[in-house]
């Protein structure tokens, strides 16, 4: 750091909620250039082995963040890897070029990783070969501490005093080579990830929570990557419109179809066929290809080969027998929608009500998202199958069986036992 940005990080460290303290009443400084200059992208494994030895002999946590090329290319593959490590600088590193980082991964493997949102990060970086056994989440840190908005942007500027430049956060960075601007803005964003974990482990510290921080963190790390989705095509944009099987069945196969031409030409499922495309052709079943083309999405710039192939889509989802059409809805692993429980089960709805009411006073007097204090799902379980009795010791066992942290447990145990205890009484 400058003098003048060690000044600055000294005087500007903001109270949750994102107001100054009364003293510090200067704008942000603009933070426009990398202390370093812009680093040389590394794209070969001969300077991959030069940042590798650098960041080995580096001391302290590790600012690490990636970018991807969401909404241009198939899938959520790192694209542009940054770090910056006290004695080592920061580095910019092509995964294009050096898919494999295991190397450096496991050069720092033992230190703490800084990252902001780690758990958008993290599955891109484990595919080539990058994994923390510890970690610091400042976007999380964020939350515990109460600050009222968490984006990096708003956190270096309201904990720091610096305003960062967010403009390039959505460009296509599959783009070779990249402009020295998006390098500079992804520089930048690792330039004081450091800085900002130091404030807010001080902050979490002040308020009591740091500990609880630590617990979250360790979850995050040690988590095993997600499973595939079940059946991803329900999450089109626009389902809650399809409602008889058939119309399911025609969603299904154009969903697998655009899938996997998005997959073979790399590239966004949603440039080669839109959401509301599929769902219109699924409202309604087109008998052929030029009653397709006039529906909304299929418009006058297709090809006929191209309509030719989701209309034979169209034409599969007819085909299948009527015992092998989709279900509505997807097979519950959990409680019904919260919404049917005054019907199925109103003495569930009182107690998740009173739940609600105590987790919500809770989370208030702690400031913090309700849903970090404990996992919705969490506490639509537990009412919606309580123990016998709602004693301290078996409200306990049920949140840690659901994966709450020891820390959420002891905070939200004696307020949901009230609530199960008065709604029930």
């Amino acid at each position: 750091m400058t003098d003048a940005q060690e000044t600055a990080a000294d005087t500007t460290l903001r109270t949750p909620g994102g107001d100054p303290p009364v003293d510090v009443d200067s704008a942000p400084i603009p933070l426009l250039e990398p202390r370093e200059g812009i680093p040389p992208v590394v794209a070969d494994n001969d300077a991959l082995a030069r940042i590798v030895a650098a960041f080995a002999a580096g001391t302290g946590p590790v600012a690490v963040d990636a970018e991807r090329a969401s909404g241009y290319r198939y899938g959520q593959r790192a694209y542009l890897v940054q770090l910056r490590r006290e004695g080592a600088g920061s580095t910019l590193i092509d995964p294009v070029g050096c898919p494999d980082l295991s190397s450096l991964g496991e050069a720092v493997g033992d230190a703490e990783w800084v990252l902001h949102a780690a758990t958008q990060d993290l599955p891109c970086l484990r595919e080539i070969g990058m994994t923390p056994s510890r970690l610091f989440d400042t976007e999380l840190a964020g939350r515990l501490a109460g600050f009222a908005r968490v984006g990096l942007g708003a956190m270096v500027e309201n904990v720091l005093g610096y305003a960062l430049e967010k403009g390039h956060s959505a460009v296509d960075w599959s783009t070779r080579p990249l402009p020295d601007p998006w390098l500079r803005y992804a520089a930048l964003d690792v330039e004081l990830l450091v800085d900002l974990r130091d404030a807010l482990e001080a902050e979490l510290d002040r308020q009591g929570k740091l500990e609880w921080a630590r617990q979250e963190f360790a979850a995050i790390a040690a988590a095993p990557p997600a499973p595939p989705r079940k059946d991803p095509w329900r999450r089109t944009s626009g389902m809650h419109k399809v409602r008889r099987r058939r119309q399911m069945a025609v969603v299904r196969e154009l969903w697998t179809a655009r899938d996997q031409i998005a997959q073979r030409r790399d590239v966004s499922p949603g440039k080669v066929l839109g959401d509301a495309a599929i769902v219109e052709a699924a409202l309604n079943m087109p008998p052929n290809a030029q009653a397709l083309a006039a529906l909304p999405g299929f418009g006058h710039r297709m090809s006929r080969k191209q309509l030719e192939q989701w209309q034979a889509a169209v034409d599969r989802a007819r085909a299948i027998p009527d015992n092998e059409l989709p279900q509505p809805g997807q097979p519950l692993t959990g409680p019904p929608p919260p919404r049917a429980w005054a019907d199925k089960d109103p003495v569930a709805a009182a107690r998740l009500s009173a739940a609600r009411t105590a987790v919500s006073a809770l989370a208030e007097r702690l400031t913090m998202p309700q849903e970090n204090l404990i996992a919705p799902d969490t506490v639509r379980r537990l009412c919606w199958e309580p123990p016998k009795a709602p004693t301290p010791d078996a409200v306990a066992e049920v949140l840690t069986a659901h994966g709450a942290r020891a820390w959420q447990v002891e905070q939200v145990t004696p307020a949901l036992v009230k609530a199960l205890t008065e709604a029930t009484d």
